[in-house]
């Protein structure tokens, strides 16, 4: 959507920037009362969050069921993608490591704790999207046969969402040059869905690739980009 940036309070007076805090909560008085005062609207989606684990790590080392951490961590990501946006103040973000991981956390943890028994290989898996470096994900080699639609599932959804965000952003910066590309991400997109995410991991981490790429290019005129994302595209479908 396209906001004011900038806000200034009825109440006290206070000017703040929406970008930074993404509510019209005055942050001195809490007022809901507020204005923007810029004349010019600019799209932005993104909102202020974080993804703290500390519930479900804390779980963990009390010795919780592991099926109820995979429940407590899928909520927590859940909540964390949730609304997510890619614009911020006009300027397209890209597909981060961090949602990823966080999307993909959701999806796991989900399917765990739905197990009757979590198996070994399932286990370390979701403890190291739990306890490790939540701005970084495990590589496709890393991911066990039982998780893979899981993954599959969880980038297919993480794309689609940023897909959306990008098709504002289009709106709003028109590039008939990445018609090649959006055309067949899409259908990538669906096959993955409809397959109910049960596609080798690293089929999945190409379409985060090709995502990646149309961020370079419409934000840094990478062109080579663009055309890696359509072989990478044609090289999938054969």
């Amino acid at each position: 959507m396209k906001i004011r940036g900038q806000r200034e309070c009825k109440d006290c007076g206070t000017r703040w920037a929406y970008y930074e805090t993404g509510s019209v909560e005055c942050p001195s008085c809490g007022s809901l009362r507020s204005v923007g005062v810029e004349d010019d609207r600019t799209l932005h989606t993104a909102t202020p969050r974080s993804l703290d684990l500390t519930p479900a790590r804390d779980e963990l080392e009390e010795g919780t069921p592991l099926r109820q951490v995979a429940e407590s961590a899928a909520d927590i990501a859940r909540e964390f993608t949730r609304g997510y946006g890619f614009i911020d103040a006009g300027a397209l973000q890209p597909l981060s490591d961090r949602y990823l991981a966080a999307m993909e956390l959701r999806h796991v943890g989900s399917e765990l704790s739905r197990h009757r028994a979590v198996d070994e290989p399932e286990e370390y898996y979701l403890l190291s999207l739990l306890q490790g470096d939540v701005s970084e994900r495990p590589g496709p080699d890393a991911v066990p046969d039982s998780l893979r639609a899981a993954r599959g599932l969880a980038y297919a959804t993480a794309i689609e969402a940023y897909r959306a965000d990008l098709r504002q952003y289009l709106e709003e910066h028109p590039d008939p040059n990445v018609t090649d590309v959006l055309g067949p991400l899409d259908t990538h997109i669906k096959r993955v869905q409809a397959l109910d995410g049960a596609v080798p991991p690293e089929d999945a981490e190409v379409l985060v690739v090709v995502a990646r790429e149309l961020w370079r290019y419409l934000t840094e005129d990478d062109e080579a980009a663009l055309v890696n994302a359509q072989d990478r595209l044609r090289r999938l479908s054969e």
